[in-house]
């Protein structure tokens, strides 16, 4: 994600597409979560699905060395979308089944996966210095192999549903307090759109070099990892909802920053540590709200229905709406929107957020 904005501008496409075509790619998570989480719980056999995923995933992205026009790109993006989103929420489930009863501790696991997008953005940023972006998709192909050859070696985890009586999933859904979580989620992602989709490109016409783009994408999610480290600490010690405000007032303002003082790189360095908030502490904090409001038997289709409400159809409209907005009314009105939305998803945590949910 941080180089395939370049890359598309790079083989000629403006604002408008860039923002449809990465639109795509992530609209194909609203749909897809749901088809495999309910596989997933039906079957219970979650690693089956992860690994089917993947090599599916490979095979659909090998189609973006076939042709670049935008109608085969976003024909490409949506098949790909559709496999790549099979990945996440069975593997979520997966995780959590094996932490078991040390649920807390699933942060120290998620960490690996940030410290992968440290080495990988780094590295890429620095190999982009001297070889053309249009290389990224033959780089991005042999990291989604490794996902699946390296998927074959992860044991499956049977997930046993609880002996107790519980509420049906769409009777935990319709409840105050799940809605109002998955409406913070979804426009916690919403504002993650002009991130997301134009941050390398925002950088760049600053002036700034690929590799150093790369070294603030990287830090940011240094800032991450470093939350992950200390996150099972936090959750045992302070209310989730109250850490879940606190990550989403923290990621408006980071907005703010990136929006107003782009120029200044103290600055600028300062915004990527926020990342700590916009993505390690929300994360950490919604996997454990997600997990308290839905028992067992119902994990896959939680993970599969915040995975598409957020990711899916959030990701898509922020990214929707700030290609529209990015030439129209200029990158800093963008971000500044982006923390408006922010704001209101704080709001609805505090009003109806971390009541009981009877599950």
């Amino acid at each position: 994600m941080p180089y395939w904005g370049l890359y598309l501008q790079t083989i000629g496409f403006d604002a408008k597409a860039i923002g449809e075509l990465i639109a795509i790619l992530l609209a194909a998570k609203i749909i897809a979560p749901n088809i495999w989480g309910w596989l997933a719980d039906r079957t219970g056999h979650y690693m089956v699905l992860v690994r089917f995923g993947s090599l599916l995933t490979v095979l659909s992205f090998l189609g973006v060395f076939v042709e670049q026009s935008y109608l085969w790109l976003a024909l490409i993006m949506g098949i790909f979308g559709f496999f790549w989103a099979a990945i996440l929420s069975p593997f979520e489930a997966t995780t959590l089944a094996h932490l078991d009863t040390q649920a807390h501790r699933y942060s120290q696991i998620r960490l690996w996966g940030s410290v992968g997008f440290i080495i990988t953005v780094a590295l890429f940023g620095w190999l982009f210095k001297y070889l053309s972006v249009t290389w990224l998709p033959t780089l991005v192909i042999s990291l989604f192999a490794g996902i699946w050859l390296t998927s074959l070696f992860v044991p499956e985890r049977k997930i046993v549903p609880q002996s107790i009586d519980t509420q049906s999933f769409a009777h935990i859904i319709r409840q105050q307090p799940v809605i109002a979580l998955f409406l913070a989620c979804f426009l916690m992602q919403v504002s993650h759109g002009p991130y997301y989709t134009f941050y390398s490109i925002y950088l760049e016409d600053y002036g700034y070099p690929r590799d150093l783009i790369g070294q603030l994408w990287a830090l940011g999610v240094i800032a991450e990892v470093g939350v992950f480290l200390v996150m099972h600490r936090l959750l045992q010690s302070y209310h989730l909802n109250n850490l879940l405000m606190i990550s989403l007032a923290l990621t408006g303002f980071r907005w703010v920053l990136i929006a107003y003082y782009v120029e200044s790189l103290p600055i600028l360095l300062f915004a990527q540590l926020l990342h700590a908030a916009s993505f390690g502490l929300y994360h950490g904090v919604v996997m454990q709200l997600i997990r308290q409001c839905f028992a067992n038997h119902h994990l896959g289709k939680a993970q599969a229905l915040y995975g598409s409400l957020t990711f899916g159809a959030g990701g898509a409209i922020g990214s929707l709406v700030s290609g529209y907005t990015w030439d129209n009314v200029g990158a800093s009105l963008t971000f500044l929107g982006a923390a408006v939305i922010c704001s209101i998803a704080v709001w609805i945590s505090w009003q109806w957020g971390g009541r009981e949910v009877q599950n």
